[in-house]
């Protein structure tokens, strides 16, 4: 008997991925970093720390506390800058075969777009756009939650970037279907949802919270459900990729991202547990499929019964 080929290749835009496990940004480094712990051309892409026009040092310490199924952060989008990454990170990528993927961001509309100008004749595959941010123009009003600054983002970068634009969405605004829907409607080639929940943490004992920041990004396995709804949701409301983020530790998490309506998914805070969780979810997805007699990821794809 000849054994039928496993077909576990998706498309985000223009991106050919091998399989739909992608790492989520802040969680990966540049990529190189993990190349020791795993094989890097096993896994659907890699999502770069978020990139700013200029270094950002990010936020004083505390800025990471453990919580029960997860981690709270505030980093603060502390990076290189995108200069340094063309010049430093991004040639030693070009041996791997699989799809770079740049998130970035800004504190002004201006500042996004000239990121993005500057990635455009890059082997960068694509772009993730973080609209998570404060916009300092507006008094620090999220991007996410400005519809005017999100279609000014949108048309801005799509005028000096011709390849695949992704937007990352904030379950911290809403309703996240309409703004998905708008994303889509002012040119994004595909979302991924979702970004960190706000949470804080406390110690009792000294009546303070355990962030300098106060207050932090939470993700990990806690915010798993969450996120699993917002991708239902959002899946059945606009006619792009939807990526889905949030609590995905192993190829089951992923799965069940898929059968909700995801093209794909990221790896996250699973990476600092375990730092070939991507590799891993891919090859298991792989096995999966094997197993249950299913040649393509397609026909798992939005196969939720409700």
């Amino acid at each position: 008997m000849v054994k039928k080929k496993i077909s576990t290749a998706v498309s985000i835009g223009s991106i050919k991925l091998k399989n739909p496990v992608m790492t989520a940004s802040g969680t990966f480094g540049y990529g190189l970093e993990f190349a020791e712990y795993m094989d890097l051309d096993k896994i659907g892409a890699i999502v770069t720390k978020g990139l700013a026009i200029k270094p950002v040092k990010g936020n004083p310490p505390q800025r990471l506390v453990e919580t029960p199924a997860g981690i709270l952060n505030a980093i603060g989008l502390q990076n290189i800058g995108v200069e340094a990454f063309i010049k430093d990170k991004l040639p030693g990528l070009k041996k791997y075969d699989t799809p770079v993927i740049a998130n970035i961001y800004g504190t002004s509309v201006e500042e996004y777009i000239a990121v993005a100008e500057r990635l455009s004749a890059t082997e960068a595959a694509g772009l993730e756009v973080n609209i998570s941010c404060p916009n300092v123009k507006k008094g620090g009003l999220a991007f996410a939650s400005d519809r005017v600054a999100i279609k000014a983002i949108l048309n801005g970068i799509k005028k000096v970037y011709s390849k695949t634009v992704i937007m990352k969405l904030s379950p911290n605004v809403g309703p996240l279907e309409d703004i998905a829907r708008f994303c889509a409607d002012n040119g994004a080639d595909a979302v991924s949802l979702i970004n960190t929940l706000v949470g804080m943490a406390v110690d009792l004992e000294k009546r303070k919270p355990k962030l300098a920041n106060i207050y932090g990004g939470l993700s990990g396995p806690a915010i798993k459900p969450v996120a699993l709804a917002f991708v239902h949701k959002v899946s059945k409301a606009v006619n792009v990729p939807v990526i889905g983020i949030g609590g995905i530790i192993n190829a089951v998490d992923a799965l069940e991202f898929i059968a909700a309506g995801a093209s794909a998914v990221q790896i996250g805070t699973a990476n600092f547990r375990d730092p070939a969780a991507s590799f891993k979810a891919a090859g298991g997805i792989k096995e999966y499929m094997s197993k249950n007699g299913i040649t393509d990821i397609k026909e798992i794809k939005g196969s939720l019964r409700v």
